[in-house]
Protein backbone atom coordinates (compact mmCIF):
# COMPACT_ATOMS: atom_id res chain seq x y z
CA UNK A 1 0.00 0.00 0.00
CA UNK A 2 1.29 3.67 -0.67
CA UNK A 3 1.53 5.29 2.52
CA UNK A 4 2.85 8.86 3.01
CA UNK A 5 4.33 9.78 6.36
CA UNK A 6 4.43 13.25 6.54
CA UNK A 7 6.36 15.33 10.31
CA UNK A 8 7.21 18.50 11.34
CA UNK A 9 10.62 18.16 9.59
CA UNK A 10 11.94 15.35 7.99
CA UNK A 11 15.94 14.60 8.23
CA UNK A 12 17.45 12.62 5.28
CA UNK A 13 20.99 12.66 6.39
CA UNK A 14 21.46 12.60 2.73
CA UNK A 15 20.38 16.19 2.13
CA UNK A 16 18.96 18.94 3.27
CA UNK A 17 15.96 18.92 6.02
CA UNK A 18 12.72 19.09 4.69
CA UNK A 19 10.37 21.99 6.82
CA UNK A 20 6.41 20.17 7.10
CA UNK A 21 8.22 17.05 4.81
CA UNK A 22 7.20 14.08 4.00
CA UNK A 23 8.19 10.36 2.69
CA UNK A 24 6.08 8.49 0.23
CA UNK A 25 6.33 4.66 0.75
CA UNK A 26 5.14 1.94 -1.44
CA UNK A 27 5.75 -1.51 -0.29
CA UNK A 28 8.95 -1.68 0.97
CA UNK A 29 10.42 1.16 -0.79
CA UNK A 30 10.75 5.29 -0.82
CA UNK A 31 9.32 6.41 -3.76
CA UNK A 32 9.43 10.31 -2.97
CA UNK A 33 10.72 12.39 -0.28
CA UNK A 34 9.95 16.29 -0.12
CA UNK A 35 7.61 19.16 1.38
CA UNK A 36 4.28 17.25 2.14
CA UNK A 37 2.51 19.38 -0.01
CA UNK A 38 4.22 18.33 -3.22
CA UNK A 39 3.98 14.50 -2.10
CA UNK A 40 0.82 14.17 -1.45
CA UNK A 41 -0.46 16.26 -4.45
CA UNK A 42 1.26 13.72 -6.60
CA UNK A 43 0.17 10.40 -4.69
CA UNK A 44 -3.46 11.69 -4.13
CA UNK A 45 -4.71 8.77 -2.89
CA UNK A 46 -2.24 7.49 -0.80
CA UNK A 47 -3.04 6.70 3.00
CA UNK A 48 -1.01 9.30 4.86
CA UNK A 49 0.24 9.37 8.75
CA UNK A 50 1.07 12.60 10.27
CA UNK A 51 3.55 11.93 13.33
CA UNK A 52 4.89 14.90 15.73
CA UNK A 53 8.25 16.01 15.40
CA UNK A 54 11.10 14.76 13.55
CA UNK A 55 11.29 12.23 10.81
CA UNK A 56 14.58 10.44 10.37
CA UNK A 57 16.06 7.25 8.50
CA UNK A 58 15.96 4.58 11.35
CA UNK A 59 18.77 3.57 13.88
CA UNK A 60 21.86 1.46 13.94
CA UNK A 61 22.49 0.19 17.67
CA UNK A 62 26.55 -0.85 17.60
CA UNK A 63 26.26 -2.35 20.32
CA UNK A 64 23.32 -4.98 19.45
CA UNK A 65 25.23 -7.71 19.76
CA UNK A 66 25.81 -7.04 23.71
CA UNK A 67 22.58 -6.11 24.17
CA UNK A 68 21.18 -9.26 22.35
CA UNK A 69 23.99 -12.11 23.73
CA UNK A 70 25.19 -10.43 26.74
CA UNK A 71 22.43 -9.15 28.59
CA UNK A 72 19.26 -11.15 29.82
CA UNK A 73 15.81 -9.00 29.69
CA UNK A 74 13.71 -10.16 32.27
CA UNK A 75 10.04 -10.74 31.51
CA UNK A 76 7.47 -8.19 32.58
CA UNK A 77 6.06 -8.76 34.96
CA UNK A 78 6.16 -12.37 35.53
CA UNK A 79 10.03 -12.01 36.59
CA UNK A 80 10.61 -8.47 37.97
CA UNK A 81 9.82 -9.66 41.52
CA UNK A 82 13.00 -11.89 41.57
CA UNK A 83 15.54 -10.71 38.91
CA UNK A 84 14.18 -6.45 38.82
CA UNK A 85 13.21 -4.94 35.86
CA UNK A 86 17.01 -4.17 34.82
CA UNK A 87 18.70 -6.32 31.91
CA UNK A 88 21.07 -8.85 33.88
CA UNK A 89 25.04 -8.96 32.94
CA UNK A 90 28.24 -9.69 34.30
CA UNK A 91 27.82 -12.19 37.57
CA UNK A 92 23.97 -11.59 37.64
CA UNK A 93 23.69 -13.35 33.99
CA UNK A 94 26.29 -16.18 34.57
CA UNK A 95 23.97 -16.98 37.59
CA UNK A 96 20.63 -17.59 35.61
CA UNK A 97 20.32 -21.10 33.49
CA UNK A 98 20.39 -19.98 30.06
CA UNK A 99 19.08 -22.20 27.43
CA UNK A 100 17.93 -21.68 24.03
CA UNK A 101 14.55 -20.84 24.88
CA UNK A 102 15.22 -18.00 27.25
CA UNK A 103 17.60 -16.42 25.07
CA UNK A 104 14.98 -16.62 21.98
CA UNK A 105 12.63 -14.76 24.71
CA UNK A 106 14.77 -12.18 25.71
CA UNK A 107 16.12 -11.46 22.70
CA UNK A 108 11.91 -10.85 21.59
CA UNK A 109 11.92 -8.50 24.49
CA UNK A 110 15.27 -7.03 23.70
CA UNK A 111 14.07 -6.59 19.86
CA UNK A 112 10.98 -4.47 20.99
CA UNK A 113 12.81 -2.03 23.14
CA UNK A 114 14.98 -1.89 19.91
CA UNK A 115 12.36 -0.75 17.80
CA UNK A 116 10.79 1.05 20.60
CA UNK A 117 14.01 3.86 20.46
CA UNK A 118 13.98 3.64 16.18
CA UNK A 119 16.58 1.29 16.14
CA UNK A 120 16.53 -0.97 12.62
CA UNK A 121 20.25 -2.24 12.53
CA UNK A 122 22.09 -4.08 15.30
CA UNK A 123 25.79 -4.77 14.65
CA UNK A 124 26.91 -8.91 14.99
CA UNK A 125 28.11 -10.97 14.62
CA UNK A 126 25.35 -12.98 16.69
CA UNK A 127 26.08 -16.37 17.44
CA UNK A 128 23.09 -17.86 19.58
CA UNK A 129 20.72 -20.05 16.94
CA UNK A 130 17.53 -18.54 19.11
CA UNK A 131 18.99 -15.08 18.93
CA UNK A 132 19.60 -15.30 15.50
CA UNK A 133 16.10 -16.43 14.79
CA UNK A 134 14.21 -13.80 16.91
CA UNK A 135 16.22 -10.47 15.41
CA UNK A 136 15.49 -12.17 11.86
CA UNK A 137 12.00 -12.18 12.80
CA UNK A 138 11.47 -8.55 14.28
CA UNK A 139 13.19 -8.06 10.65
CA UNK A 140 16.05 -5.99 11.93
CA UNK A 141 19.19 -5.84 9.58
CA UNK A 142 22.46 -7.75 11.28
CA UNK A 143 25.41 -5.79 10.07
CA UNK A 144 29.52 -5.61 10.89
CA UNK A 145 31.17 -6.37 14.38
CA UNK A 146 29.37 -5.09 17.82
CA UNK A 147 31.02 -2.95 20.04
CA UNK A 148 30.44 -2.00 23.82
CA UNK A 149 30.43 -3.98 26.80
CA UNK A 150 28.47 -2.10 29.69
CA UNK A 151 24.35 -1.52 29.36
CA UNK A 152 23.63 1.68 30.78
CA UNK A 153 21.85 3.37 28.02
CA UNK A 154 22.89 0.80 25.51
CA UNK A 155 19.23 0.68 24.01
CA UNK A 156 19.78 3.89 22.85
CA UNK A 157 21.94 4.80 19.62
CA UNK A 158 21.96 8.73 20.29
CA UNK A 159 22.98 8.52 23.97
CA UNK A 160 25.71 11.26 25.04
CA UNK A 161 24.88 13.69 22.48
CA UNK A 162 25.80 11.26 19.38
CA UNK A 163 25.12 12.97 15.93
CA UNK A 164 22.27 11.52 14.10
CA UNK A 165 24.33 10.87 10.98
CA UNK A 166 26.70 8.85 12.27
CA UNK A 167 24.31 6.36 14.23
CA UNK A 168 21.59 6.36 10.73
CA UNK A 169 21.39 2.83 9.43
CA UNK A 170 21.35 4.17 6.19
CA UNK A 171 20.54 7.99 4.66
CA UNK A 172 16.61 7.95 3.32
CA UNK A 173 17.06 8.43 -0.45
CA UNK A 174 14.61 8.09 -3.38
CA UNK A 175 14.91 3.91 -3.66
CA UNK A 176 15.86 2.46 -0.03
CA UNK A 177 14.78 0.54 1.56
CA UNK A 178 11.95 2.26 4.25
CA UNK A 179 13.36 1.97 7.01
CA UNK A 180 12.21 5.44 9.45
CA UNK A 181 12.13 6.43 12.72
CA UNK A 182 9.81 9.55 13.89
CA UNK A 183 11.19 10.87 17.21
CA UNK A 184 8.96 13.94 19.30
CA UNK A 185 11.30 16.53 19.32
CA UNK A 186 11.65 19.75 17.36
CA UNK A 187 14.37 19.54 15.72
CA UNK A 188 18.13 18.05 15.37
CA UNK A 189 19.51 19.57 18.48
CA UNK A 190 16.53 18.70 20.69
CA UNK A 191 16.55 14.77 19.32
CA UNK A 192 20.43 14.99 20.22
CA UNK A 193 20.09 16.56 23.61
CA UNK A 194 16.76 13.82 24.45
CA UNK A 195 17.76 11.08 23.17
CA UNK A 196 15.85 8.09 21.08
CA UNK A 197 13.71 7.45 24.35
CA UNK A 198 11.65 10.14 22.34
CA UNK A 199 10.70 7.63 19.50
CA UNK A 200 6.90 7.47 18.80
CA UNK A 201 6.76 5.51 15.85
CA UNK A 202 9.34 3.35 13.68
CA UNK A 203 9.05 1.76 9.86
CA UNK A 204 10.74 -1.16 9.05
CA UNK A 205 10.83 -1.77 5.55
CA UNK A 206 8.07 0.02 5.17
CA UNK A 207 5.81 -2.15 8.08
CA UNK A 208 4.67 0.08 11.08
CA UNK A 209 6.45 -1.90 13.75
CA UNK A 210 6.28 0.31 16.74
CA UNK A 211 4.26 3.32 17.84
CA UNK A 212 3.37 4.59 21.01
CA UNK A 213 0.68 4.50 22.06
Amino acid sequence: MLTIHAADLVVPVAGEPVERGAVAVDGTTVVALGPYDEVAAARPTARVRRWPGVLTPGLRNDRGGFLLEHAYFPEEPGEFDELGRDPLTGDALAALRMTEARWGNSARRCTQKLLAHGVVAVTGPLLIPAVRQAVHRAGLTVTGTATGTGIGTGLDPLAGGVPLASVAASPLTVGSRADLAVFDVPDEPALRARGAGTCVATVLGGRLVHRRR
